[in-house]
């Protein structure tokens, strides 16, 4: 297949945007940027096209899918209520990086649900996103656009890597923003449940709702997750990663210790900046000042995909807080180690 590769500014002339639509209408996956991450787009009411995504990010079925929508009224046309706590939220952060898990009301194929009776439903904030969906005019299924397990994609680089030749569209929006994909929250149980940390966090849901959430996003998974991120081994680059937790001079110790047992291999840090000064070793990439989680989420996936880039054998990352947004960062950092944590 010749993937077609537009430019942001390419919407703004008719036939991109009627080639864009007419590739979703006909069941093609197209690529486009989020707020969060980079999304692989398909009609969701289309079970031939979101079976695609499946197959091209070779995802397992059980995994459910988040629809994206470009209006939040949009979503009483596809769950059976919204509650009190729901409306709130969607007035509180939609458009925006918060994905809430409604009880369906039937309208999606099994395989955009996994096979379940919710759905999770975002409306997003990024320009392209929103005008991807509203030229389509079907809500679009777009989990991260990525080889499933591999680091989600941040960049255009990542997803021409992974996707050219396999989709029909992708646009290229540079950057992404957050750089951890959405916070998901599931409002079809007592009591509102975090199933994936991201931007926004239990603190700032609990600031809306004015009740106690729970968050169940490490809890390990028997039966089919109602979120995508939950069940299986995430954003794991191919070299081995270990976290390390403790006081930062035990931190750098450990690493530079570990580093001297592999000489024969490519070892690598990923480190907030305050780090780098100590550590012995030839690959250091700095996330950013400990101080500024925001940073750090941003630089995380492109930083995990270096490594494979640089054919790293060993990963050591120093644990950050696991207070705010420090609490998405290490949910991602925990999934990508596969919980391989060392404390020092």
């Amino acid at each position: 297949m010749k993937t077609k590769i537009f430019q942001a500014a390419d919407l703004q002339r008719l036939e991109i945007r009627e080639k864009i639509k007419n590739s979703i209408n006909c069941d093609e996956l197209v690529v486009f940027p989020t707020e969060t991450v980079y999304g692989i787009g398909a009609n969701a009411l289309s079970e031939t096209a979101v079976k695609k995504i499946f197959e091209v990010k070779g995802r397992p079925s059980d995994n459910p899918l988040i629809v994206h929508l470009s209006d939040k009224n949009d979503v009483y046309k596809y769950v059976k209520n919204i509650s009190p706590y729901a409306s709130a939220l969607m007035d509180a952060f939609w458009p925006g990086p918060l994905t809430l898990v409604f009880e369906s009301n039937g309208s999606f194929p099994p395989v955009v649900t996994g096979g379940l009776k919710t759905v999770a439903i975002r409306v997003p904030s990024h320009n392209i996103a929103r005008e991807i969906i509203q030229l389509a005019e079907v809500p679009i299924c777009a989990p991260s656009a990525n080889i499933s397990g591999k680091p989600s994609s941040t960049l255009f680089s990542h997803v021409k890597d992974d996707f050219d030749g396999l989709v029909s569209t992708i646009i290229d929006g540079g950057s992404t923003e957050i750089g951890l994909e959405s916070t998901v929250l599931d409002l079809t149980v007592e009591v509102p449940s975090i199933l994936r940390p991201g931007k926004v966090t239990k603190k700032m849901i609990e600031d809306v709702l004015k009740i106690k959430i729970e968050n169940l996003s490490e809890k390990l998974l028997e039966d089919a997750p109602k979120s995508p991120g939950m069940k299986y081994k995430h954003y794991a680059p191919k070299g081995k990663v270990t976290l390390v937790e403790g006081e930062s001079e035990n931190i750098i110790a450990y690493i530079n210790n570990q580093a001297s047992l592999y000489k024969d291999k490519k070892v690598a840090c990923l480190c907030p900046d305050e780090f780098e000064k100590g550590l012995n070793l030839e690959t250091i990439i700095k996330l950013g000042s400990i101080n500024k989680l925001e940073t750090i989420g941003e630089n995380l996936f492109k930083s995990l995909r270096l490594m494979d880039e640089l054919n790293i054998d060993y990963i050591f990352i120093p644990v950050v807080s696991y207070e705010g947004l420090g609490e998405a960062i290490m949910n991602r950092l925990l999934k990508a180690s596969n919980h391989n944590l060392v404390k020092v």
